[in-house]
């Protein structure tokens, strides 16, 4: 009886272990890439980067970007801090080096916490923000 209780208390501790180890894993902010798929290089973007695109991409930006990543994109914006996963730096090598076509793809399908935009804002609308993402770059590095 002495070592079944000495049994259920070792196996106790082991369970309790294993139940913290596993709650704080998933408090942890994800390590995934957000990731398009091959397919969406493929997909050219039909609106020029003129001035009336990027005027337009900026107003969408600030409209539903800025909160999270942040006004000049580097993802620091006023909620950044309550959400699990971070978001991306706009200004980034990383994000900078992907195809319009896979930032299109990303506006559109989204990332929890980050929405899909497919049914909030028009074709042009999400291409126009490529667009003004593209100009973040250059402000991040002043």
């Amino acid at each position: 009886m002495k070592n079944l209780k000495k049994i259920s208390l070792v196996m106790a501790i082991v369970l309790s272990s294993c139940i913290g180890i596993l709650s704080t894993l998933a408090q942890q902010p994800s390590k995934k890439v957000f990731k398009a798929p091959a397919s969406a290089d493929d997909n050219k973007n039909p609106v020029a980067a003129d001035a009336a695109s990027l005027a337009e991409g900026k107003k969408i930006y600030v409209t539903y970007c800025v909160a999270c990543h942040g006004d000049k994109g580097k993802g620091d914006g006023v909620a950044a801090a309550g959400l699990q996963k971070p978001p991306a730096d706009h200004t980034s090598a990383a994000i900078q080096a992907q195809t319009d076509g896979a930032i299109f793809w990303k506006i559109t399908y989204g990332n929890n916490p980050m929405p899909a935009y497919e049914k909030m804002l028009t074709p042009t609308q999400r291409w126009q923000l490529v667009n003004y993402i593209r100009t973040l770059a250059k402000k991040g590095k002043k």
